[in-house]
C-alpha cells in the first residue's frame, strides 16, 4: 500500500511534466526530414537545400538563395511495424501482429531572411529558424518512457519539439559558412506530500520547471566554380562540396517524489526518482558532393552519426541502466536527384542505406527493436512566380518516404519470467509511410 501510495504521487508529477506518446529515441530531422524537399530526396539533397531546413542540415547553404522565405507545412509518418512470435518458454499473447507505435504529426513553421539591411554593413547576413511541433501543434513536449514486456521500436514514434535557428554569411567567393542552435528541453520536477494509505494527500508541494538546452550545427560549403574559376569555363564549374557538424542532444525528465504517511512511513518520508531521457541525436558528421546543371542536379553524402555513446547516457537512465545495451556508429549513405522540367514543375528522387544502430539483441525489461532499412522518397514542387494573390513567388511542395525493414531476430527478456532469461523471440519487419507538403513564399 505504501509503495502504491508513492507510485500514484510520482505519476502525477511525470503527468506535469510529458505527454504520453510513445516516442523514442531520433527526432524528425534525422528520422524522416524536415521539409518535402529532405524527405524526397532521402536527404542526400539536405546538405545542398536552399531551403529554410539548410539551418539545421547545412547553416551555410541558408546564402544559396538571396530572398527571404516563410513556410508552413505538415508531415505524417505511419508506421507499419510488425512482430512476429518464433516461439519460446513464455511466449506472450498478443493482441495482433504489429508494434504498437503512434504515428507521427508534425506541423512545421520556418522563416528565413537576410539581416544586413538591420545593419550599415553591406555585407549579407542570412537568418534562418525551423520549427517543427508535434500532433499537428498540440503537443511540444511528447515522449513515454518505459520498460516493455512485448518489445518497443526504438527511433520511431511521435517526436518532441524541434527548434531550430541559425545563421550564414559569405566568407570569400564561393565559400560560405554557417551556426545554427538545436535547442531541446530538460524538464525537472519536484513533489513531496503527505498521504494516507487511501492515497488522500494533504500539504502537497509541486514544483516544475524545463530549461532550453543549446547544441551548436556548424555547416561550410564551396562552390568551386565560383572560388577556382569565377570569370571562365573549368572542370569544376557546376561542382560544389559540403560539411556540416551537429552535436548530440537529447530531451530529458528527472523527477524526485517524496511522500510521509503518518504512522506508516515518518519523515523524511518514501523518495522515489526517476531520471530518463528521450529524442536522442547524436554526433552527426556529414560530407556531400553535388552537380548542380541548368536542369538537373545530383548529389551524393556520408553520414555518420556516433551512436555508441548512448549506451553511457544510459548508464544514469533509472527506467534502461539494467538493460546493458550496445550500440554502434554507423555510416548512411544517401543519393538524390532533382529535375526541373521547367520553370514551373520540378521533381526530386532519392535512396539511402540506414544500418541499425542498436548492436544489442536483448536488452533486460526494455527490450529495444531496430531495424537495418532502405530509404526511398520521391515528390515535387509547383512555383508560380505571378500568383494571382500574392506579390511574390509563391512554391507548392510534397514529398513522399518509404522506409523498407529489413527482418530481424531479437530475444525478450524480463525480470518477470525466467529470472531475466530470454524468454521469447520475435522476429520485426515491415515499412514506413512518410507523406509531407509545404508551401513556401518567397519574398
Amino acid at each position: 500500500m505504501t509503495a502504491q501510495t508513492s507510485v500514484r504521487l510520482l505519476a502525477g508529477a511525470i503527468a506535469f511534466t510529458s505527454v504520453s506518446a510513445f516516442a523514442a529515441q531520433g527526432n524528425i530531422a534525422t528520422t524522416y526530414g524536415i521539409l518535402p524537399g529532405d524527405v524526397a530526396s532521402a536527404q542526400a539533397l539536405s546538405l545542398f537545400n536552399p531551403d529554410v531546413s539548410a539551418v539545421y542540415y547545412n547553416p551555410a547553404y541558408l546564402t544559396a538563395d538571396p530572398r527571404g522565405e516563410l513556410t508552413a507545412g505538415l508531415l505524417y509518418a505511419d508506421h507499419d511495424v510488425t512482430l512476429d512470435s518464433l516461439g519460446g518458454s513464455a511466449p506472450m499473447q498478443r493482441s495482433g501482429d504489429n508494434v504498437p507505435i503512434d504515428p507521427s504529426k508534425q506541423v512545421l513553421l520556418g522563416l528565413k531572411t537576410n539581416l544586413s539591411s538591420l545593419t550599415k554593413a553591406e555585407h549579407p547576413l542570412y537568418f534562418g529558424l525551423m520549427l517543427g511541433v508535434e500532433k499537428f501543434g498540440q503537443q511540444m513536449l511528447a515522449f513515454d518512457s518505459g520498460t516493455s514486456t512485448q518489445g518497443q521500436y526504438f527511433q520511431y514514434g511521435r517526436q518532441p519539439l524541434f527548434l531550430a535557428a541559425g545563421g550564414a554569411t559569405n566568407l570569400w567567393r564561393g565559400i560560405d559558412a554557417g551556426l545554427s542552435l538545436r535547442v531541446t528541453l530538460h524538464a525537472n520536477a519536484t513533489l513531496t506530500s503527505n498521504s494516507n494509505l487511501a492515497g488522500q494527500t494533504e500539504y502537497e508541494n509541486l514544483s516544475v520547471s524545463a530549461k532550453p538546452v543549446l547544441k551548436p550545427i556548424v555547416g561550410v560549403n564551396i562552390d568551386w566554380g565560383r572560388t577556382l574559376c569565377p570569370d571562365s569555363d573549368c572542370a569544376l564549374k557546376n561542382w560544389e562540396t559540403a560539411f556540416a557538424y551537429r552535436a548530440y542532444s537529447n530531451t530529458q525528465t528527472q523527477v524526485v517524489a517524496n511522500a510521509v504517511i503518518p504512522q506508516t512511513v515518518p519523515a523524511p518520508g518514501l523518495s522515489l526518482a526517476i531520471n530518463t531521457l528521450d529524442a536522442y541525436q547524436p554526433n552527426i558528421y556529414t560530407l556531400g558532393m553535388q552537380y548542380k546543371g541548368e536542369r538537373l542536379r545530383a548529389g551524393i553524402t556520408a553520414e555518420w552519426q556516433q551512436w555508441s555513446k548512448l549506451a553511457g547516457e544510459f548508464q544514469s537512465d533509472t527506467i534502461r541502466d539494467q538493460a546493458n545495451l550496445e550500440f554502434n556508429d554507423i555510416l548512411i549513405p544517401r543519393l538524390g536527384l532533382q529535375y526541373k522540367l521547367n520553370d514551373i514543375f520540378s521533381f526530386t528522387s532519392g535512396i539511402a542505406f540506414q544500418p541499425s544502430a542498436l548492436e544489442s539483441d536483448r536488452s533486460l525489461d526494455v527490450n529495444y527493436l531496430d531495424n537495418d532499412r532502405y530509404i526511398i522518397g520521391l515528390g515535387g514542387s509547383m512555383e508560380f512566380k505571378d500568383p494571382w494573390i500574392f506579390a511574390y513567388p509563391v512554391r507548392l511542395d510534397f514529398g513522399y518516404q518509404l522506409h523498407l525493414l529489413q527482418d530481424r531476430q531479437f530475444q525478450l527478456t524480463s525480470t518477470q519470467y525466467n529470472n531475466g532469461a530470454p524468454y521469447e523471440t520475435v522476429e520485426t519487419g515491415g515499412m514506413v509511410n512518410v507523406f509531407t507538403g509545404s508551401m513556401t513564399l518567397k519574398f
